[in-house]
């Protein structure tokens, strides 16, 4: 697809109440020996009868499972609009969503795939297939979507990034990757294996529906063009939108609007 840019901010509009319901649920990690907690949005239409679609929905570095909700929470509105569920997962302070090599104390990505996901299905009344499932995230979660989506396109049919970490090896001193990876001088191999730009290779012909998002001031904004570019040399489809814009709420506030109607259009076309 070709790059679409965009001057005019989406405005939420901000109502008292929603019709959304929020709970907040524990999970247990078998992998990791813990409870995890999560946020699940449920629309107003749901009754547990009909199977709905779901979104993951990831946080960034630092952040937790109730950023989101906290943050933005007309995206309850927006679940009740699209009539899907949304899971807002807590993926610690830096896992990065990933199984470390060097730590076994972190196993985000068994957590997310073989662990959460099943809780979700069995919990709630879902769509359990690719075609109802969709997962994006805002800086490390846009790295761990795109990462976990792309290793797993039998899991997932959709998958998103807004500032997303899509190239990690340019910062081996940050947001504690190499506490996850190893220091870059003496295991950059797992650098390599572990970075979203990486992992083209995997990705199946029309197999995935793929919206990127990143600002043109963010410190990630370099690393989304080149795998922008390495993806259009491919030929391999997908939504990538840029515009003025940093690394803060702000932004993402306004770019978590595309991605759900990106994701909300992706299940209409798979009913």
């Amino acid at each position: 697809m070709h790059r679409i840019f965009l001057s005019l901010s989406f405005c939420f509009l901000v109502f008292t109440a929603y019709a959304a319901k929020v709970d907040t649920v524990l999970t247990t990690s078998e992998s990791m020996k813990k409870t995890i907690k999560a946020v699940v949005i449920t629309p107003r239409v749901y009754n547990g009868e009909k199977a709905l679609p779901v979104v993951y929905l990831l946080h960034g570095y630092s952040g937790n499972y109730a950023d989101w909700v906290t943050k933005v929470p007309a995206i309850q509105e927006l679940a009740d609009n699209y009539q899907y569920i949304i899971v807002c997962p807590d993926g610690g302070f830096s896992s990065w969503y990933l199984d470390s090599p060097i730590d076994p104390q972190f196993k985000y990505e068994t957590y997310i795939v073989k662990e959460l996901i099943p809780f979700i299905d069995q919990k709630y009344k879902t769509v359990r297939s690719r075609n109802g499932r969709a997962i994006t995230g805002l800086s490390m979660g846009g790295h761990g979507a795109l990462y976990l989506a792309f290793r797993h396109q039998d899991l997932f049919g959709a998958a998103g990034s807004m500032s997303g970490g899509v190239d990690i090896r340019p910062f081996p001193a940050n947001w504690d990757l190499s506490k996850r990876l190893g220091a870059l001088s003496e295991h950059p191999e797992s650098w390599e294996e572990h970075t979203v730009t990486n992992l083209l290779h995997l990705l199946m012909p029309d197999k995935l529906a793929i919206i990127i998002d990143c600002g043109t001031a963010d410190f990630f904004y370099t690393v989304n063009e080149q795998l922008h570019k390495k993806m259009m040399d491919r030929n391999i489809e997908h939504d990538y939108i840029t515009r003025p814009g940093a690394h803060n709420w702000e932004y993402w506030s306004n770019s978590i609007a595309y991605q759900l109607l990106f994701m909300h259009r992706f299940f209409l076309k798979k009913e």
